[in-house]
């Protein structure tokens, strides 16, 4: 019969759902169940098989809606398609959910460092599940990321941590064959504006720092072990993470071999006043670490509060601990060491990085600046 809605109403019910077809579009057809449910449906031919796919029920969908789309669905299937298989595979499809955690568990986890793992499994817990977890990794779009970045402009650093985050992860998605390629949704997403911090201290600042370690070490307000890790990072240059979990095998007369840093295996020069530091703290028996903590054999793991204490102590509210290794590449760089050195010291793998931190400082700056215009206005001066 052709369908109507008449006749489709007018169908009995019977102890069995059965199909009734119409007469006008073949493979087009109702589904009558028991319960009194009817939902329209095409069914065709895909190489040897027959498929069948429901397109709606009655009701919602009325019957002339439903016959202009099996004529549609239908038409697919005569260009080749199977858009059985297709809507199948996509309610299959991993969500981004899926992906973030076989992203950490397939790539982070064996290319990233322990910290950056941290990192990013925060990111992504934090700030992507919550917001595109649902979605379904070939449905993500580019409005969908940049809504996600313009959400967070309250945080400009962490919405840029979360793009580059993403990126990789799309990356990988394409390589893994969960997108097409060339597809990545932060493609031509701008970052918001980083405006990076120049603050070294200056020959006065460096003298009220040390004499406020000298006054926490008098007082018993901070152990020798804080102090020294701060005067560590600042003669050496070393990143936070380098120093606390210094253990005393990587230690030699002239240099620390450290086995495994933010940029790999690093062998840092080690002055002759770091090395009297070292050899003046105490050791624990059983515990291999320099900068010894709370526990029998773990290393101090919270230098943020001491540090917080000290500096203010010493009036320097705005300087944070990464400043202590600014500082000395400011001073590395005033006293003529060429950036190339510099670089191996660091540990930085591109000359770029180094020349970001080696800015000189600014009395530096307003003091050349000064000599060249006292110049050329001795110059200009003579100007008849």
């Amino acid at each position: 019969m052709r369908l109507t809605k008449r006749t489709v109403e007018g169908l009995e019910l019977k102890s069995d759902s059965y199909f009734i077809w119409d007469a006008d579009v073949k493979g087009f057809g109702v589904r009558i169940y028991p319960s009194g449910k009817r939902s329209y449906v095409i069914q065709y031919r895909a190489g040897k098989r027959t498929r069948r796919m429901t397109l709606g029920q009655h009701g919602p969908l009325t019957t002339d809606d439903a016959r202009k789309l099996a004529k549609l669905q239908l038409g697919c299937v005569a260009r080749g398609e199977d858009p059985s298989a297709e809507r199948q595979h996509r309610q299959q499809a991993p969500t981004i959910t899926a992906l973030c955690d076989r992203f950490l568990r397939e790539y982070v986890a064996h290319h990233c460092k322990p910290r950056t793992y941290e990192s990013y499994e925060g990111i992504l817990r934090i700030h992507v599940k919550p917001k595109l977890g649902a979605y379904l990794i070939a449905d993500v779009k580019r409005s969908d990321v940049a809504a996600l970045h313009l959400g967070m402009t309250y945080a400009p650093y962490q919405a840029n941590r979360v793009l580059m985050v993403l990126s990789k992860m799309f990356n990988m998605a394409e390589d893994w064959g969960l997108r097409e390629e060339g597809t990545n949704p932060t493609r031509r997403i701008k970052k918001y504006r980083e405006q990076e911090r120049k603050r070294y201290l200056s020959d006065e600042e460096q003298y009220r720092l040390g004499r406020e370690f000298d006054a926490a070490l008098a007082d018993g307000s901070e152990s020798t072990y804080v102090v020294a890790a701060f005067k560590l990072l600042m003669l050496t240059g070393c990143r936070r993470n380098e120093i606390a979990t210094l253990k005393w095998r990587s230690v030699h007369y002239n240099h620390l071999d450290l086995p495994d840093s933010k940029t790999g295996r690093r062998r840092i020069p080690l002055p002759r006043a770091a090395y009297d530091i070292l050899m003046s703290l105490p050791r624990r028996e059983g515990n291999p670490y320099v900068i010894l903590g709370l526990t029998a054999d773990g290393h101090l793991t919270d230098l943020e509060r001491p540090w917080f204490r000290i500096r203010t102590r010493a009036n320097l509210a705005d300087v944070r601990i990464h400043d202590l290794r600014h500082t000395y590449a400011s001073v590395a760089m005033q006293n003529g060491t060429d950036p190339f050195t510099l670089k191996e010291i660091l540990g930085h793998k591109n000359l770029s990085t180094t020349l970001r931190y080696a800015h000189l400082s600014d009395d530096t700056v307003q003091k050349a600046a000064g000599q060249i215009a006292n110049r050329l206005a001795a110059t200009l001066g003579n100007v008849e």
